[in-house]
This record gives C-alpha cells, sequence and structure tokens, in this order.
C-alpha cells in the first residue's frame, strides 16, 4: 500500500471518529443549529449490526430537516439478553459515523432515549414504521418519547423503508448460540412465534399469587486475598466493601411480581436483627407481606466472603436459627394459611430447609392449595434433609438435577425414569429439572419430555439463577402451558439471571421480552 493510500485511509478514519461527540458537546452543537435556522433530525437505536435497513432508516430520517444526528444505546443498557450487543459501542458508533448522510452520532447516556430526546431537543425524532403502533411496542418506549420530543416542540415521525433485522443476521451468521442451541430455536419457532411466547407471558399479569418460603438476606463481602499469614495456617484478606441482596424467598417474590399483578408474601423473619426494614424496601410494590416472627432469633443471614474481580467465594458465615418452628408460631401460621390460601391461584413454595416449614403445614399446602409449585433447594446446613419427598400432592416440582438423585437415591442412571418415579410419588402434573450447563428438561403428563438447551455461556454468579427460574415458570405450569414452551421461557430467565450478581436486580418482563424476540428472529 503506497503512502498516499494510507494516508487517504486515515484521514477517512479520522473522518468517521470526528463525527461522535459526547452528548453535551452534542447539545451544544444541536442549539447552534438550531438558532441559524436549520432542522435537526435525531435517531436513536442499538445499530448493533449496520445492514442495508438501517442505511434506508438513516437516509429517510435525513430528509425531514438539514441535520441527522444518531444516538446509540449503551452497551450496559442493551437488553436484548446474554451475547449482545455483539459488537461494543464504540465499534457499533464508527460503524454509524461512516454512514455519509449521518452528520453526527453519540452514545446515549441513559437506558431510553426519553432524558437524551429532552437535552438535545431536536426537530423530528424519527423511528421506524414498526413503532407506530404504541400497543405493539414491547419497549413500552415509544409512548415517553412521543411526549418527550412533543414537550420540547418535536414532533415524531416514522419511515417505512426496507426492514431487516439485525437479531436474525447476527443469530444467522455470527454463531452466537451453539449449533445445539440453534438447531433447537429454528425447531422451536416452528410451533411458537415470539408474538406466541410474549402474549402468554403477558397473560400472567392476571394471577394472584403466594409464595411462602424462607427469608435470606445474602450479604457480599468483597475481599482481596493477601497471602498465608506467616504465623497461622491461613489466609488473611483485605476488606473492601459490601453490598446485601433481598434473597430466598424474597426474590422469588420479586421474581413473579414482575409478571403477576398480585403477589402475596408468607415468610418468617427473627425478632433480633429482623432487616425488616431492608426487606420491606427492597420488595416490589405489588407484593404484600405478611410476616412471622421467631423470638431470641435472628432473621437468616448468608455472609459470603468474596474474591470481587472474578466474584470467587472464599467462605460463608451464616446467621440463622435452623430448628423448627415454636409449635405456638407454627399453629399460627397454619391458621393464617388455613384462612387465606382459597384466595390464590397459585402457592409458590421456596423451601431452604431452615425449618420454617412443618410436616404439618407442608401437608396442609398439599391438601387447600389450588395449585401448589414447589422448589427444596440442598445447601451445606441441610444435605439430605431437605428432600422434595417430604411433599405431596404437588402440581409442579422445580429442582435441580443433584437434588432429584438425592431424593430418588440414584446417582447416575437415566434421568427421565426418576423424573418419572417422582412423579408418581409426589401425584405431580409437570416436574422440571434444571441442569447447568445441559439446560433443562420437563415433563408434564401425557406429554413427551421437553429438553431444551442454555441459551448464554456467559455466568457472573450463579446465586438466585434457581429462584429465577422457579419463579417465572411456576405461574406458567399453573396456567397449563405446555412444557416445551415452559422450558424454553425458563431457560431464557437462567440465561438473564445468571447475569446478575446475587439479586443485585431481577428478572423484569420487558427486558425477557426482548431477549425471546432476539432468540426467535
Amino acid at each position: 500500500m503506497s503512502s498516499k493510500t494510507k494516508e487517504a485511509k486515515r484521514l477517512k478514519v479520522d473522518h468517521f471518529a470526528e463525527k461522535i461527540k459526547s452528548l453535551n458537546t452534542l447539545e451544544k452543537t444541536i442549539a447552534k443549529i438550531k438558532k441559524s435556522g436549520k432542522k435537526v433530525v435525531h435517531c436513536h437505536g442499538v445499530f448493533d449490526l449496520m445492514h442495508p435497513g438501517h442505511i434506508h432508516h438513516f437516509y429517510a430520517a435525513r430528509k425531514k430537516g438539514d441535520y441527522l444526528v444518531v444516538t446509540l444505546t449503551k452497551d450496559e443498557y442493551v437488553g436484548k439478553g446474554p451475547g449482545r450487543p455483539v459488537f461494543n459501542q464504540r465499534l457499533r458508533a464508527e460503524s454509524v459515523a461512516a454512514v455519509e448522510c449521518v452528520d453526527y452520532v453519540a452514545i446515549n447516556e441513559w437506558p431510553t432515549a426519553v432524558e437524551t430526546i429532552r437535552k438535545l431537543k431536536p426537530n423530528f425524532y424519527v423511528k421506524g414504521i414498526e413503532y407506530a403502533a404504541p400497543d405493539e411496542d414491547i419497549t413500552g418506549n415509544i409512548r415517553p418519547e412521543r411526549e418527550a420530543v412533543e414537550s420540547i416542540g418535536g414532533k415524531l415521525v416514522f419511515t417505512d423503508e426496507v426492514r431487516f433485522s439485525s437479531s436474525n443476521i447476527l443469530n444467522t451468521y455470527f454463531s452466537v448460540f451453539s449449533e445445539e442451541t440453534r438447531l433447537f430455536l429454528q425447531q422451536f419457532h416452528k410451533r411458537y412465534s415470539e408474538e406466541d411466547v410474549i402474549k402468554h407471558l403477558k397473560d400472567l399479569e392476571g394471577l394472584k399469587i403466594l409464595v411462602i418460603g424462607d427469608t435470606i438476606i445474602d450479604e457480599y463481602h468483597y475481599c482481596k486475598a493477601l497471602g498465608k499469614s506467616p504465623k497461622e495456617t491461613m489466609v488473611t484478606t483485605k476488606y473492601l466493601n459490601s453490598e446485601s441482596f433481598a434473597g430466598g424467598v424474597l426474590a422469588c417474590a420479586n421474581h413473579a411480581a414482575s409478571f403477576c399483578g398480585n403477589v402475596d408474601l408468607v415468610t418468617c423473619l427473627g425478632r433480633e436483627n429482623s432487616h425488616e426494614e431492608f426487606i420491606r424496601k427492597h420488595l416490589k410494590p405489588n407484593i404484600k407481606p405478611h410476616f412471622f416472627y421467631r423470638e431470641n432469633a435472628p432473621t437468616i443471614v448468608k455472609r459470603r466472603f468474596v474474591e470481587p474481580v472474578f466474584l470467587s467465594k472464599m467462605f460463608q458465615v451464616s446467621f440463622l436459627e435452623d430448628s423448627s418452628l415454636p409449635p405456638q408460631t407454627d399453629e399460627a401460621l397454619r391458621a393464617h394459611l388455613l384462612k387465606i390460601l382459597p384466595k390464590y391461584d397459585a402457592v409458590l413454595v421456596a423451601d431452604y430447609g431452615h425449618g420454617f416449614l412443618s410436616p404439618a403445614t407442608i401437608a396442609l399446602l398439599g391438601k387447600k392449595a389450588k395449585f401448589l409449585a414447589v422448589n427444596t433447594q440442598t445447601n451445606s446446613a441441610n444435605l439430605g434433609f431437605n428432600l422434595v419427598t417430604k411433599y405431596r400432592h404437588v402440581d409442579y416440582i422445580c429442582i435441580d438435577e443433584p437434588e432429584i438423585r438425592l431424593a430418588m437415591h440414584d446417582k447416575s442412571g437415566p434421568l427421565e425414569p426418576l423424573i418419572e418415579r417422582v412423579s408418581k410419588l409426589l401425584k405431580t402434573k409437570m416436574v422440571m429439572i434444571t441442569r447447568g450447563h445441559l439446560g433443562s428438561i420437563a415433563h408434564r403428563n401425557g406429554e413427551a419430555f421437553a429438553a431444551t438447551p442454555i441459551f448464554s455461556s456467559e455466568i457472573v454468579d450463579r446465586v438466585g439463577a434457581g429462584d429465577a427460574f422457579f419463579a417465572v415458570t411456576a405461574p406458567c405450569a399453573a396456567k397449563g402451558y405446555p412444557s416445551d414452551l415452559i422450558g424454553f421461557i425458563g431457560n431464557a430467565v437462567g440465561a438473564m439471571a445468571v447475569r446478575i450478581v446475587c439479586n443485585r436486580s431481577f428478572i423484569e418482563s420487558v427486558p425477557l421480552c426482548r431477549f425471546i424476540s432476539t432468540l426467535l428472529k
């Protein structure tokens, strides 16, 4: 390559880079443009993979005014699920800047374009024709965006140009998923469209749900390992900082409340160090809690000491009283449940084996709940003592593979016969087994086994992922959805949940719907 060619190439790249501005700089630039009497047009999106549809959209938008400004969703706010965006925000910005009709590009600072519209004050805000029907916009953003642009004297307009799907192109040609997952999604899409799945999720809104189980406060104390003490056989660490999360049944309730309009919670706190104020503050507004209390005991806290770079857990200290409830409290719990159980479409039991749920309470739930969903979890405090087989007449069981093997006393045999055995033993309608990197397998009476692969291999933190899977799939089971559909929804939830640090945030309806839409392009 000649020196002149190299120089020309460098100048061209510099020209693209010059178009990319900060929002603060762009705000001042647009103000000057408008003061001169020129019209500014604003487009906004992810633009993960530039294609002809985007280019046609930009040229059509540019015809509305004199200058075209494009803002892009920041990487951390791209709500299309694991693996997205494929291209980082700088590469996406450079790709957009390379389009001749685009005058300026900026990375958005907020999750939506609303604040950006108010800041930049364009004359026109332009979206594709697919956003013209607000009720069909799963993000729910087009209405507030319209309000924002009209509040600053601008106008929302739509282009109807040739359309392509970035997600479809990326899914097909960029190996976002494994071959197993890609083939599964192709077959699944023949049975269900993205609209079908999203409608099923929206139909959960009318369910009235009771969530019952152990409250757990998860604490992460972040530490830096310094090395072995020269005088002791122990590793010393340097404390950095900490954060607390609403875990256990609180997390289940919060996940469920993202999809079901009415969620009630029954759980137990300790009188000593109850954390009640923290708990109430970290429950969603549509959750109505009812607390029982242990005297002379704390609310359960699981304090993990964590290396922050890779979230490696060093060790854990648990603050808990895991004996059975005092008889008087246990009787009061059953009296309360007996009175309220008929009100609920489904009862979700998150059983961590810490003494809150006695055999008598479990028997009552099996007899009186209209639909009983159970998730039992094995942990270091209850290993071998908290098996799903202590329940009877369960409508939906959701446990992981080690737990069903422990319950069925079978370490390595085929999984399907174990599922059939536990289903018959507990008189259950549906069993869901989560299998980590192997995905999940579900079986509903009268249906074939439905295996679903994982939708992401990105793992930030596994803590809380099982709670999220259970809390979203149990209402689906209560509605009688097919097992293959529930497995798909559950694995989509799981792929999102393992990217969340503990229970720092919860699975929300809109991001899940956007991820599902991405999966099925």
